[in-house]
């Protein structure tokens, strides 16, 4: 299938966007590419938060700034219009004489939303919307999630067994998946702004939810322990990494409260819910805190409970060509579904091999 000029630049865009994965949130991933006379003079992507966006550092890599009026600028999302900790890239753009501008999608942000493309228009740009719009809004799904739906881009990571099972009868996990895969899970911890898992799955895997096989951040550790009954000096709340302890509000003031205060681990009490803390609220939280996006890793239960109140938008199963068999532990808790009917529904994206493992990616269908 043949693309079109805009579509191979905008192609590009995206990919050189990805290179601020981890980097720029609570901001969205954007590139932008200058083109004139049918070749490219000038690229650049927004590479830290805080720090000059794409469209800027795009406009400052072009050698002729005369060029610039002979020129198309292309960049993934809609320029900014509004003074945050930097100024309008649309004006910039207007200041610059730049002749015609490609959008992939638009932006989310009630600051913007259309206000930037109006700005463009109104100075006599030629503006065209909706360049690989589909890939544009994937690639800052979580962004958009948070201005959309006021809460997390969530999804949730599985290491299963051919028939679903995630650990065996007396609750042994280590290893269901194969070294590449577990290297993968690795690689998307530090793509996520938050990990989160519940006390059980922490206390049994010993788990410290830290990149360590890959470079990249480490992300926020976010546990639920409604009863505070992890010790303090457990390894996920080791120094090298963040972490945000949830609680039930009963706790609040009682001893052990007090000695993880004395340990410095931040506790945040919250509302009980069905069956645990009120995920609401927890995901309330994390979005005031400027959490885009959240990988769940634990048991069932907490599983079950995301995915009844749905709020599981993506699903990465990693399944390992093994069977466990009935009395192990099943991925998800009850669900409740009492007909075909009822299913929660997904959307595959290709599968891919990871190793002797296989990733299968599936979006929510809502």
């Amino acid at each position: 299938m043949m693309i079109s000029e805009d579509e191979r630049y905008m192609a590009r865009c995206i990919e050189i966007a990805r290179r601020g994965a981890g980097a720029v949130s609570p901001n969205p991933m954007v590139g932008s590419v200058i083109v004139c006379d049918g070749a490219v003079v000038g690229e650049g992507y927004h590479e830290v938060y805080g720090g000059p966006h794409a469209e800027v550092n795009a406009i400052a890599s072009v050698a002729d700034g005369e060029m610039l009026h002979r020129s198309t600028l292309y960049v993934n999302l809609e320029p900014c219009s509004h003074h945050g900790k930097t100024p309008p890239c649309a004006d910039l753009i207007v200041e610059k004489g730049i002749r015609r501008v490609v959008v992939g999608c638009g932006d989310p942000n009630p600051q913007v939303a259309g206000r930037g493309v109006a700005r463009l228009r109104s100075a006599g740009i030629e503006v065209l919307e909706g360049v690989l719009e589909a890939e544009s809004k994937k690639l800052n799904e979580a962004f958009i999630t948070s201005h959309t739906e006021g809460r997390p881009f969530v999804a949730l990571k599985l290491a299963e067994t051919l028939d679903g099972r995630i650990a065996t009868a007396d609750g042994g996990s280590k290893w269901i998946t194969g070294e590449a895969a577990r290297l993968e899970v690795h690689r998307l911890r530090c793509s996520y702004d938050a990990v989160l898992s519940g006390a059980a799955t922490v206390r049994a895997d010993g788990s410290r939810l830290t990149v360590r096989h890959c470079a990249g951040r480490n992300p926020l550790r976010v546990v639920l322990d409604p009863s505070l009954s992890l010790p303090p000096d457990a390894p996920v709340f080791g120094a090298e990494a963040k972490t945000l302890l949830f609680a039930s509000k009963p706790m609040e003031g009682s001893p052990s409260a007090a000695r993880y205060a004395a340990s410095g681990v931040e506790v945040v009490f919250v509302d009980d819910g069905a069956g645990g803390l009120d995920l609401r609220s927890v995901l309330d939280e994390l979005h005031r805190r400027q959490v885009l996006s959240v990988m769940v890793e634990s048991g069932g239960r907490l599983s079950a409970s995301l995915a009844r109140e749905r709020f599981l938008d993506k699903l990465y199963m990693f399944i390992a060509p093994k069977l466990f068999g009935g009395d192990a532990l099943a991925s998800f808790g009850p669900l409740g579904v009492s007909s075909p009917d009822e299913a929660l529904t997904f959307r595959f994206e290709p599968p891919r091999c990871v190793g002797e493992d296989v990733l299968l990616e599936a979006y929510s269908v809502r």
